[in-house]
């Protein structure tokens, strides 16, 4: 990768956390590209210059963010593979990535939440992309599971993996939120729990 390549690069990185942060507190028709360009210590001219509008810098902003998380949780489900762990287990692995991404990026998440339950938004059809680009990692690993036998055969792979998602992403905003005083390592633990007991049908450390 060239050096402009890399500049380029970083600027967008900056122009990603300005736009998460502001629109995350002051919402998207409140935030202006005049405070983007301030908050990431650029000029106006470098937003444009990378984002044809306010709304095409938002939906690079939505790609980008699922696109981490998509990332890391195929990563720990590869990682998984390679130690010879289990389908259930790359799926404990996978609470454990999501949730470390939440922590690291709180904003993006309550940003993401919250667009999920709109509609008529110009970006609708983005973000229904990416979010199943994040789902489908879950579904081939459930999947797998069924296939291997580790998990009951009558489940709704594609339902269960969305309900998996969901229950990461709202149990991290609310352990944020409300519960601020848990470690990541509790979340983790009580989520854990409710895959292996719920999910798998079997007490934790077995996948009979």
């Amino acid at each position: 990768m060239d050096s402009s390549s890399t500049r380029r690069q970083a600027t967008r990185a900056k122009l990603y956390e300005a736009a998460v942060t502001l629109i995350a507190e002051k919402g998207f028709s409140s935030t202006t590209v005049d405070e983007i360009a301030e908050r990431a210590g650029v000029a106006k001219g470098t937003v444009y210059y990378n984002f044809a509008s306010k709304t095409d810098l938002f939906e690079e902003l939505l790609r980008h963010g699922v696109g981490l998380l998509t990332a890391s949780l195929q990563r720990a489900a590869d990682e998984t593979a390679e130690r010879g762990g289990s389908r259930v287990d790359a799926l404990d692995a996978m609470i454990r990535a999501g949730l470390v991404f939440i922590d690291r990026y709180p904003a993006f998440t309550q940003l993401y939440v919250a667009e999920l339950w709109r509609t008529n938004r110009a970006w609708q059809s983005t973000l229904t992309v990416v979010r199943q680009q994040a789902v489908a990692v879950v579904e081939n690993v459930l999947r797998e599971a069924v296939e291997r036998g580790e998990l009951n055969d009558e489940i709704d792979v594609q339902l269960t993996a969305a309900a998996l998602v969901g229950m990461v992403l709202v149990a991290a905003l609310d352990w944020q939120a409300f519960q601020p005083e848990r470690s990541l390592d509790d979340v983790h633990g009580a989520l854990s729990l409710l895959l292996q007991g719920r999910v798998s049908g079997s007490r934790p450390g077995t996948h009979a």
